[in-house]
C-alpha cells in the first residue's frame, strides 16, 4: 500500500465514504512529508470524523464555547455534504 499511497487515492476513498482507508493513506503521506499543510489538515478532519467528541454529559455540561464549536463542526460537515 505504501507504494500506492497518493493524495488522489486518498481523495477517492474520501468521496466513496471510506474514511479509515483515506486516513491511513494520509497518515502514510504525512510520514513522508510531515510539513505538508494540506495533508495535516485532512488528517485532522478525518481524526475528528473517526473519533467524534464524547456525548453530552448532563452532570458536567460543556461550556457555551464547546457547544458552539461542536455545532460549527456539524454545520461544516453538512455544508461539505451538500457540495459533494
Amino acid at each position: 500500500m505504501d507504494q500506492m499511497a497518493t493524495k488522489t487515492l486518498a481523495e477517492i476513498y474520501l468521496q466513496q465514504g471510506h474514511l479509515q482507508e483515506a486516513y491511513e493513506i494520509f497518515k502514510t503521506l504525512a510520514e513522508k512529508d510531515p510539513f505538508d499543510p494540506e495533508i495535516q489538515k485532512k488528517l485532522k478532519e478525518l481524526r475528528e470524523k473517526l473519533h467524534p467528541s464524547p456525548p453530552f454529559n448532563f452532570f458536567n455540561p460543556p461550556s457555551k464555547e464547546e457547544r458552539i464549536r461542536h455545532l460549527e463542526k456539524w454545520l461544516d460537515n453538512i455544508r461539505k455534504r451538500r457540495i459533494s
